[in-house]
């Protein structure tokens, strides 16, 4: 099977699998999205979606979070990891959305970028999400499984990203980006695949008879 085919295939039993694609962080709107975003690196979402309504509470928009003191912020954070970088990120992008741009979350790549905490990948997750803009974000667990079918011998996730572009139509990128990580949370995780058991890999790789653990 090329690798033309291979994501033809995974593209279309995808959609059959996860015909609707909610978004795993719970959110109100593009800021409360950017912040949930930025507080799950390094942390599952499910433990996202238990801290952020305490947070929501204290402030849930950049006029108030601005106001927040960093320590009061880092205290109701604390369980996502990471909390003292991730309470200061927080706190650096709210007072600069209302600085210099108006309270409005921005809704380009570059004005998104250049938030304190907020990387491309953060960034794609909101323009795609938020913004419905066509962006393909690239996790670890993305990057693997799409080494893992062979779509890209990239090795970092920028390289990746660009191949899963040129793969898939840009139509496809905001739904397809999570119907992978859905299926990787069920099927087929970063750290390793029962080649034998999982359905797509089994399905694109049948010789393959031992589990891919190589990551």
């Amino acid at each position: 099977m090329t690798k033309a085919a291979r994501a033809a295939y995974l593209d279309q039993r995808l959609a059959e699998l996860y015909p609707a694609t909610p978004i795993p962080l719970d959110h109100r709107d593009a800021y409360t999205l950017l912040v949930a975003v930025l507080l799950s690196a390094q942390c599952t979402d499910k433990r996202v979606n238990l801290v952020t309504p305490h947070l929501w509470a204290l402030a849930d928009n950049p006029a108030a979070m601005a106001r927040v003191p960093v320590p009061q912020i880092q205290a109701v954070i604390r369980p996502c990891g990471l909390s003292p970088q991730k309470a200061k990120a927080i706190s650096g992008l709210s007072r600069l959305i209302m600085d210099r741009h108006a309270g409005v979350v921005p809704r380009t790549f570059a004005e998104l970028e250049a938030l304190p905490g907020v990387g491309h990948k953060t960034a794609s997750v909101v323009m795609s999400q938020a913004f419905g803009v066509p962006a393909f974000p690239v996790d670890t667990h993305v990057h693997r499984l799409a080494q893992r079918w062979k779509l890209t011998s990239g090795r970092n996730v920028e390289q990746t990203e660009r191949d899963l572009k040129k793969l898939f139509p840009p139509e496809r990128w905001n739904q397809l980006h999570l119907r992978i990580i859905f299926y990787g949370r069920e099927h087929c995780t970063a750290r390793g695949c029962d080649g034998t058991t999982c359905e797509l890999c089994r399905t694109l790789f049948p010789k393959r008879n031992r589990a891919d653990r190589t990551y």
